[in-house]
């Protein structure tokens, strides 16, 4: 594994995490009314704190396209979804909350479930398969996954619709992360005509667009704890399915590499989830509340 591709996926991860938080923190105060609209990015473009939450979101997704650039997406993909590490490290920095035996279950798990995933699957590089039905097959399944945990959120919004809008989300940013390195390989193969002449990178911008709606929704109407985990954990899903399904990168398969990668994503997802469940996250004005009053009563 390069060392440069380490570097950047981790601090590609550390700026998404550290975005992530900033933007719900924002995003929470948001209206309901603005719920899977545009009109809510345009309200949240009035809040500081949000705007400094997306730049770091950018210069997190520009550091992981360099990533993806320059190593395998199935390798890249597990790094990144370190960022809960660091939007944990953001949100106990800002609540003064002990890590505990939970944190650090979560830390290990998720940094143990990377480890034995890129150290069993060893990911390298192929050659693109050419196929278009198997790349429409395959982007096809995601976003029609995506679109039908949304159309689900809707009904449920404010009890199981943030966990399903942050799945659809990240399956999205994963297809997007795939198209992505795409896009790189158009450009460094024929420059800016070749790259503006396909249609990957109006794809990218647009699954990052309407992922950006989705995200925002989650975090409008739940607090990090609820929504952040699923994203994490769906955006390296969806990458990896498609870096293996289309873009040529090849994991070992016999029998034993397979059970430990398979042992290695859900460590991965696990740790998620527990470091996701973390009281250090943020949670809503409304949660927040109901804690205290807990608290009071205790005393």
């Amino acid at each position: 594994m390069s060392v440069l591709v380490l570097v950047l996926a981790l601090s590609a991860a550390c700026c998404l995490g550290f975005g992530f938080v900033l933007q719900q923190n924002a995003a929470r105060q948001a209206p309901l009314s603005d719920f899977l609209s545009p009109r809510l990015l345009l309200d949240l473009m009035k809040v500081p704190r949000w705007l400094g939450g997306i730049g770091l979101m950018v210069a997190g997704m520009a550091l992981g396209a360099i990533a993806l650039g320059q190593g395998e997406i199935s390798l890249v993909e597990p790094l990144l979804a370190t960022n809960l590490v660091f939007a944990l490290a953001l949100s106990r920095k800002q609540g003064k909350q002990p890590l505990g035996r939970q944190g650090w279950a979560g830390l290990v798990l998720l940094a143990g479930g990377v480890t034995t995933f890129i150290v069993a699957g060893e990911p390298r590089g192929g050659t693109a398969l050419t196929e278009p039905l198997r790349h429409w097959l395959i982007i096809g399944a995601m976003v029609g996954l995506a679109l039908l945990l949304t159309t689900y959120a809707k009904r449920s919004r404010l009890s199981s619709g943030p966990v399903l809008l942050a799945l659809a989300a990240g399956l999205l940013y994963g297809v997007q992360d795939a198209l992505t390195r795409v896009s790189g390989q158009r450009f460094s193969e024929g420059g800016l005509v070749e790259l503006l002449t396909g249609w990957q990178p109006y794809a990218v911008l647009l699954l990052g667009v309407t992922g950006l709606i989705l995200v925002q929704s989650a975090f409008e109407t739940a607090p990090l704890r609820m929504s952040l985990p699923a994203l994490t954990a769906a955006q390296p899903l969806a990458g990896i399915i498609c870096g293996v399904g289309f873009l040529g990168d090849r994991l070992r398969t016999d029998t034993g590499a397979l059970a430990w990668e398979a042992a290695g994503l859900a460590a991965i997802v696990v740790g998620i989830v527990v470091l996701g469940m973390h009281p250090a996250m943020p949670c809503t004005q409304t949660e927040r509340a109901r804690e205290l009053q807990r608290t009071d009563a205790r005393a």
